[in-house]
């Protein structure tokens, strides 16, 4: 199964419910082959706009083009386009074969051909042999698989995918993640994905389009998005972000920041000794007002004096000094100049 993958254009796409926008005039391109994902709190709109990707939901206006085709209007069984949807939506008075067959009955494939390729689906996830059994047998992992087998059965050139993997428990879902971009990777096809999960999307993602409130806030590689985001929401939401004015910052790396604006910088990029950053860095004061271990790191939580908080993750064999610190410390932090991201939305509003 190698189909050809093909591009995708929405244009200015808007959905509505009554006073609440879901989709506020969204504009995107997607590229062949690309492994997009779609990510956001819920309500962001991303559901809504993947659902309207595969035709369950009308927009108001606006244009959706897949290899240059329009299908805003199209049913869904018209656009072949693969959909895994959040709970699978498998028929559970169904065989194994029988759900992965039934997007092939649909399109009149014959019965013989129609086993025929459920069964090389099932190979490529892994569950030969297990065609007889009842959906009801299967573990989460397992129907997982099935709903994946069922969305590239009939080779699709475009594959939506709608938070597979959040029913999934910690490992199984780390695991399952590379299984999904390998598949992706082997089928070329197009693939958008979403997610709330931040790190599933940095771990996935060819590139990530974060959305609130029915907009798109960034569109990015996932390094670009994580180190350099465009606005204040993006930064608190990719991660553990530190946002405070320039100002409060000091230290030789401070002085050539523009002090009008605000600074981003990520919890883990921050030292407790500046000894391997050189002179190049900037520098912040805190009082420590709380602390955990979490096993890989402690994260510590300063308060500046003029009210900021400051959030440090320091890894625990770099840091095994933290388990000794007091409530009320005062302590300083060093980060290098590198690490400083400016976000101009405060010269921008």
């Amino acid at each position: 199964m190698s189909p050809a993958s093909l591009p995708i254009s929405i244009t200015d796409l808007r959905k509505s419910y009554g006073n609440y926008v879901a989709l506020d005039d969204v504009t995107l391109d997607i590229a062949a082959g690309e492994f997009l994902t779609l990510l956001g709190p819920s309500g962001s709109g991303k559901t809504t706009l993947l659902m309207a990707l595969a035709g369950f939901v009308r927009p108001e206006r606006g244009a959706l083009l897949v290899g240059g085709r329009d299908v805003t209007r199209l049913p869904p069984n018209k656009r072949d386009i693969g959909v895994v949807f959040q709970n699978y939506a498998l028929f559970p008075h169904m065989s194994v074969w029988e759900n992965v067959e039934y997007p092939l009955r649909l399109r009149g494939v014959p019965k013989a051909q129609a086993r025929e390729r459920a069964e090389a689906a099932l190979r490529r996830m892994e569950l030969s042999g297990f065609g007889a059994r009842d959906i009801a047998a299967l573990s989460g992992g397992q129907r997982q698989r099935v709903a994946l087998a069922r969305a590239i059965v009939f080779e699709p050139r475009v594959m939506l995918m709608d938070e597979p993997l959040s029913a999934l428990d910690k490992n199984l879902r780390e695991q399952m993640q590379f299984e999904i971009r390998k598949l992706h990777d082997d089928l070329g096809v197009t693939t958008i994905y979403v997610t709330h999960d931040q790190r599933e999307a940095l771990t996935m993602s060819d590139r990530i389009a974060v959305m609130n409130a029915g907009r798109i806030q960034h569109i990015d590689a996932p390094q670009e998005i994580y180190r350099r985001p465009k606005n204040r929401f993006v930064a608190n939401f990719m991660g553990e972000a530190n946002i405070f004015p320039v100002a409060t910052l000091q230290g030789l790396g401070a002085g050539r920041l523009p002090r009008e604006d605000l600074a981003m910088i990520r919890a883990e990029n921050f030292e407790l000794d500046p000894a391997s950053l050189g002179d190049d860095r900037v520098e912040v004061t805190g009082r420590l007002v709380s602390k955990a271990f979490r096993g890989e790191n402690w994260l510590l939580n300063l308060e500046t004096v003029d009210g900021h908080q400051l959030m440090l993750s320091m890894t625990a064999n770099r840091a095994a000094a933290c388990g000794d610190f007091k409530i009320g410390d005062e302590l300083r932090a060093y980060a290098s100049s590198t690490h400083v991201h400016v976000l101009e939305e405060a010269r921008t509003q």
